[in-house]
């Protein structure tokens, strides 16, 4: 174990925007760490939220990047990009990557994030299908957009319906299919979902609601979507934007208290007191959260933990969302949902779309 004068060795594995935020806190405090960052992507740390952006080509990729690589040299960090983090020995302190080097660890933090769940339906790997959640899979979609291309998005979500109108921008003809009845049903009511479809289809983009998708469709490469119903709609690509899970992998491997995330307390400490966890990977208090300022406050609270000034508590966060389409304009706090016990007040004004 390093002494005092030492500086402890903190390994962090997830180069995201929770992981790289949590470090930039731990920076502001006195040094006590060397640092090495492992990032399974190829990317330097970028704004995942602007990946709609960069699709619907309203910024390039680099201009949505968070931390260049001057960034890391600046403070001495040690980054390992494109290496995949495999295993982790809690006993031994160490870490192990896809390249078989191993890495010791006084302090390890797991900001692993979240992946795209794809939903137990066949054809997921036809050529043709995309998640919507990495700079590789939006390059990958711009690759494929263009005029004429028939895109079906499975999902009508904030995520799904910022790929959509992505695809739309970039001339496809697009379809959104969603399991629920109303859109967004996370964050807006069956009477803000109406509003919004009519948007969504104003700008061109056709919503079929209430259908369960069964299978994806062709020989190698995707050629339709078909509903349990049996009804087929052609497709030249999809993109599957049905929700998102924790990454826990690792999480177990290290002998970690895992629900369906890692498990922290209100000072973001798991079940090992030299591992910790932020970000979409953890669970606190039962919740997960896969919107950016519940994983900045995690952040500042944990890096307080992290170095040695435990005082500030992580107490959950009020979840608010914002769809970021142009010319759509959807805000979203609190829990709307009326188990909440709330009394409604509303303010609508059909003729001016306000809701």
């Amino acid at each position: 174990r390093a002494t005092d004068t030492e500086m402890k060795r903190l390994v962090v594995i997830g180069n995201g925007m929770a992981g790289i935020a949590c470090v930039e806190q731990i920076l502001k405090h006195a040094p006590q760490f060397d640092i090495t960052i492992f990032g399974d992507e190829t990317h330097v740390n970028y704004n995942r939220i602007l990946l709609s952006s960069v699709l619907a080509g309203e910024k390039a990729a680099d201009e949505i990047t968070l931390n260049p690589p001057e960034w890391y040299r600046r403070h001495g960090i040690r980054l390992r990009v494109g290496t995949r983090v495999t295993d982790v020995d809690p006993v031994g302190k160490t870490v192990t990557a896809q390249d078989g080097s191993v890495t010791p660890f006084d302090a390890l933090l797991l900001a692993t994030g979240s992946s795209a769940w794809m939903p137990p339906i066949a054809g997921l790997d036809l050529d043709g299908v995309f998640a919507f959640r990495t700079l590789d899979d939006t390059r990958a979609l711009l690759g494929r957009a263009g005029a004429g291309t028939k895109a079906v998005v499975v999902g009508g979500g904030l995520l799904g319906l910022e790929a959509a109108r992505g695809l739309q921008v970039q001339g496809c003809d697009v379809t959104v299919v969603h399991l629920m009845d109303t859109l967004m049903e996370r964050q807006v009511d069956a009477a803000g979902g109406a509003l919004l479809r009519q948007k969504i289809e104003a700008l061109g983009v056709r919503v079929l609601l209430g259908r369960s998708t069964k299978a994806i469709v062709g020989h190698g490469r995707v050629t339709a979507v078909e509903f349990a119903d049996g009804e087929r709609i052609d497709a030249d690509l999809v993109v599957v934007a049905a929700g998102i899970r924790p990454n826990v992998d690792l999480g177990r491997r290290a002998g970690l208290t895992v629900n369906r995330g890692i498990v922290v307390n209100d000072h973001m400490e798991t079940s090992n007191p030299d591992i910790f966890a932020v970000g979409e990977c953890v669970e606190h208090n039962g919740v997960c959260y896969g919107l950016v300022a519940p994983l900045i406050e995690q952040a500042k609270v944990l890096a307080a933990t992290m170095t040695g000034h435990r005082g500030p508590v992580y107490s959950g966060s009020v979840q608010a969302a914002k769809l970021k389409i142009m010319g759509v304009e959807v805000f979203s706090a609190g829990d709307w949902s009326d188990a909440s016990g709330g009394e409604p007040v509303r303010f609508e004004d059909p003729a001016l779309g306000i809701y």
